[in-house]
């Protein structure tokens, strides 16, 4: 990776774990954190699915370690952004990274959450138990992300960004 990308994807984790203090939806059962999301279909699109779990990553982990996150960040940020990041790869279209975040995050991701957070946080959950919270964080959280693309590609950012 060439220092500028790496210099860009720190300032992707920084908004994130900022955003993430000061922004986010009471969904009843958990706290919904939309600029996660955000910022994972914008990685996706400026870097691919590897930068942009990284990013996802690193996010949790400052989250986690700094007590604002819980460890249901990993599951739900990782495989959002992965996801998000494959099916822009594959079709260059900012609408299906955004798809790829709200299904990777809202129904895959809600999923894998119920055994990891059995194992690793002692929770029994039923089956839907994070679906709700998961994809309004992810819904939200991708509508904000496809509106900034839309600002930054208006604004001709991609000559800056490479």
């Amino acid at each position: 990776m060439k220092s500028k990308q790496l210099v860009l994807m720190a300032m992707f984790v920084a908004i994130a774990v900022a955003g993430s203090a000061f922004v986010y939806l009471p969904t009843g059962i958990a706290r919904a954190y939309p600029v996660q999301h955000a910022i994972n279909v914008m990685a996706a699109v400026f870097f691919g699915p590897v930068p942009a779990v990284i990013i996802a990553f690193l996010t949790g982990a400052v989250r986690v370690l700094t007590g604002t996150g819980s460890l249901l960040a990993f599951p739900g940020g990782m495989i959002g952004a992965f996801l998000a990041g494959i099916l822009y790869i594959h079709s260059g279209r900012l609408w299906l990274a955004a798809a790829g975040e709200i299904i990777g995050t809202g129904i895959i991701a809600s999923v894998v959450a119920i055994p990891y957070a059995r194992i690793l946080m002692g929770t029994e959950a039923a089956f839907f138990f994070f679906m709700p919270a998961f994809l309004v964080s992810s819904i939200s959280g991708s509508l904000l992300g496809v509106l900034l693309m839309y600002k930054l590609r208006k604004m001709k950012t991609n000559n800056v960004l490479y």
